[in-house]
């Protein structure tokens, strides 16, 4: 199978220019704002309560590789596009060591933005920040979940999008960006979120065009056009 070409260039989203980080984090030049999506924390101990036992550790992880896009990108504004928490009770289960690198992760930036996501409609408050519905900066409207129809200058999350390409016997399934140049759906930023393929009907009538598909690879991203992409 032939690879993609690796890219650091950005791609262009209603006129903006956002460069996709291989944390899964996208960067918005010129201003400096920093989008996740999805990062779902307390996901493991929310299944646990549940009866699924997973390692406790995703928060931490999720915290880990968070702390590292913004030391490496230096943000002026971090936004998270909604579902940052697992359920309305994740703030009561999170680790007291976590809360605190949250809390500080918050501190350390000029500005914090929470997005209200269906996960998290009343994000907790005592870690700082500002909580909003949704948040328009130039071009771009940032919301939690994709609005059907066509939604220039749109970057949201929700659907934790992945694609899949398959060439020579093998194929290679990643979390991935995934844009037509009017909209944006980033991934899911969280350990334990998991993906949903692009193929799925679920993104059905979101996209004016056949979507590329940005993949994140070990320490880069890779641009895949939207013939390569094949469903699960």
């Amino acid at each position: 199978m032939t690879a993609p070409a690796a890219v650091s260039e950005s791609l262009a989203v209603n006129t903006a220019r956002i460069v996709p980080d291989r944390s899964g984090a996208a960067l918005v030049e010129p201003c400096g704002t920093l989008l996740v999506a999805d990062l779902h924390f307390e996901k493991g101990s929310g299944l646990a309560a549940r009866g699924s036992l997973l390692p406790p550790y995703d928060t931490r992880a999720t915290l880990a590789r968070l702390a590292d896009a913004i030391a490496r990108l230096k943000p002026a504004r971090v936004v998270a596009l909604g579902d940052s928490f697992h359920d309305l009770g994740a703030d009561g289960r999170i680790h007291e060591d976590d809360a605190r690198t949250l809390a500080d992760l918050v501190a350390s930036v000029a500005d914090w933005v929470w997005i209200e996501g269906n996960h998290d409609p009343a994000p907790p408050p005592r870690f700082g920040g500002r909580i909003v519905a949704e948040l328009e900066t130039g071009p771009l409207v940032l919301r939690h979940e994709p609005r059907p129809g066509p939604q220039a200058g749109e970057i949201a999350g929700h659907l934790h999008p992945c694609a899949k390409v398959r060439g020579r016997g093998r194929a290679v399934r990643r979390r991935c960006f995934v844009t037509d140049g009017d909209r944006l759906i980033l991934p899911a930023f969280g350990a334990f979120a998991g993906g949903l393929n692009i193929r799925d009907a679920a993104y059905d009538g979101l996209f004016a065009r056949a979507p590329e598909a940005w993949m994140i690879g070990a320490d880069r991203v890779y641009r895949v056009p939207a013939r390569r992409c094949v469903g699960d």
